[in-house]
């Protein structure tokens, strides 16, 4: 397995410094999290698109897959359909973008029943949140297989998808070479045991966060360094090398305040070292 970071995990500053940084903390590569004030937008031009990648070849730190946060307020599952039509014109640019930095996957929330983070926000009967983004990514795959980039469905707090064998039959459903999944270990403890989705999305896994956290009072997650938390690591590692997973594992990891930032990102690449070499 190849050990990411992504951008979004790195100080907010130049290429040549966030793909320095990444190096010397030991990552092999890294996922580009584009968002509207960071290193990368949406509306970023092809030069600048190309120059990222030319830069990112310098410093031998291959660009793997891409994350967006639309899917929160431009939701695939949204009942004003202008809302809907936004979102899915955002993951065909996410596919344009990714094919240009030669990304081979992007990341999507594929609806949402409500926002967790928007207490204001709408909430959608589950059955029409479901059918409207099970529409919007059949669209999206036939840009998928396109652009020829993995559209990869996170497990994620929208309370949708909430398990392994309805996210497996989603996926099946979709019948697209394209959609797959992308696991995030820590997201699933608030519904689950990531070592049974693993096992039960198998070779639909197209990418995997890395992270940790611990289960607090009514069902909060508390983010912990990796291997601080409650993640059951090695028996994710066992069920990845069952399903036969031997692509990237991205940490996507913030550091609290204060912290001091390359020692937090040189801790947790030490402890996904050991994930990988001794789980």
């Amino acid at each position: 397995m190849k050990k990411g970071i992504s951008t979004w995990s790195l100080p907010d500053r130049s290429p040549d410094a966030s793909f320095s940084l990444a190096k010397e903390c030991g990552f092999d590569g890294v996922e580009v999290g584009i968002s509207d004030k960071g290193l990368l937008r949406l509306d970023s031009s092809e030069k600048e698109l190309y120059d990222f990648k030319k830069k990112a070849d310098e410093y031998a730190m291959p660009l793997y897959s891409l994350v967006y946060d639309f899917c929160w307020h431009d939701s695939l599952s949204a009942s004003d359909p202008d809302v809907r039509k936004k979102g899915e014109e955002i993951v065909v640019r996410q596919l344009e973008i990714a094919s240009i930095l030669g990304c081979d996957t992007i990341l999507v929330i594929p609806g949402m029943v409500k926002n967790p983070g928007d207490p204001a926000s709408e909430i959608v009967p589950y059955d029409v949140a479901y059918d409207r983004a099970f529409d919007s990514v059949c669209r999206l795959s036939e840009q998928a297989e396109k652009y020829n980039v993995n559209l990869a469905l996170e497990n994620v707090g929208n309370k949708l998808l909430l398990s392994p064998l309805e996210t497996r039959d989603f996926i099946d459903k979709v019948n697209s070479p394209k959609v797959k999944a992308y696991f995030d270990v820590g997201n699933v403890m608030r519904f689950g045991y990531a070592e049974h989705w693993i096992d039960i999305l198998g070779d639909r896994i197209a990418k995997v966060h890395f992270k940790d956290s611990k289960m607090e009072a009514k069902g909060a997650l508390s983010a912990t360094d990796i291997l601080e938390g409650e993640t059951n690591y090695p028996a994710v590692m066992a069920a990845l090398r069952r399903a036969g997973y031997d692509d990237w594992v991205t940490a996507e990891i913030f550091p609290q305040a204060g912290r001091d930032h390359k020692e937090f990102l040189m801790k947790n690449s030490k402890a996904m070292d050991t994930i990988i070499n001794e789980m």
